[in-house]
């Protein structure tokens, strides 16, 4: 089933690249148009030059100068938004008892506290816009299933997953009644550019091969769902968790 997203546009936080630039790929192949955040702001503009109806924004999500910022551009420039895909994400490999504290800020604050900066600002700019009557409002979280893994190397991040998944579930009880859906979608291992380095070494090739299907997700999988969540067939889906791994988790 194909989803449109004719008349909608959508906020796309961590969009220069991987899985937020596949993301925005699709939400304009469906028709909507869409606002690029990051803070590699030269890889959004090639994007944006390359889609045509979308908009490159410089974005830190960890400050919320920076996404009040970004959301007044998008605003300028489209309208209201009517979706927020929060993807933004970094890592810190090592053993907890190594990771130094500002590589564990830099994970809380990115993954968790950033999630929360963009979603509230734009939940706060859709009520405004009423939102409550017209029933439109889109966020949806990007997760991880080290949520509910143990010893993935990388503590924090997990963590910041796992916290996630139950902002998620937060926003939504927040907002049910503001017209504004709250998903989370937790990906299971595929190639990133956080990952990439460590998937081509032998200890990767030998997680790869661990796996119950011994192959990597494809990042074009979690496409459907995520359409589905920002279009009006999901007016009645909220603070869901949709694990799509390809039974990496089983």
């Amino acid at each position: 089933m194909a989803f449109s997203l004719s008349g909608r546009t959508v906020f796309v936080a961590g969009a220069s690249s991987g899985i937020g630039a596949g993301f925005a790929r699709a939400i304009s192949a469906a028709g909507g148009k869409v606002v690029l955040g990051a803070r590699r702001v030269e890889r959004c503009e090639a994007l944006a030059a390359e889609l045509g109806n979308a908009l490159a924004v410089e974005l830190d999500v960890t400050s919320e100068v920076s996404v009040r910022a970004a959301f007044d551009a998008a605003e300028a420039r489209f309208g209201m938004i009517d979706g927020m895909i929060c993807n933004a994400g970094v890592a810190t490999g090592g053993r907890s008892t190594d990771v130094p504290e500002n590589g564990l800020r830099r994970v809380l604050d990115t993954n968790l506290l950033g999630a929360m900066l963009v979603a509230r600002e734009g939940a706060r700019r859709l009520i405004v816009g009423g939102s409550r009557e017209h029933g439109q409002g889109r966020v949806v979280l990007i997760g991880s299933i080290t949520a509910q893994q143990n010893g993935t190397g990388d503590a924090m991040y997990a963590a910041t997953k796992a916290g996630l998944a139950h902002l998620g579930r937060q926003l939504a009880r927040d907002w049910v009644r503001q017209g504004i859906n709250v998903n989370t979608i937790q990906p299971g291992w595929m190639a990133t550019e956080i990952n990439t380095d460590w998937f081509a070494s032998e200890r990767g090739q030998a997680d790869i091969a661990a796996l119950n299907r011994r192959r990597l997700l494809d990042a074009e999988a979690l496409t459907p769902m995520l359409l589905y969540l920002l279009s009006d067939a999901s007016a009645q889906v909220t603070g869901a968790t949709f694990t799509i791994d390809d039974g990496q988790s089983l």
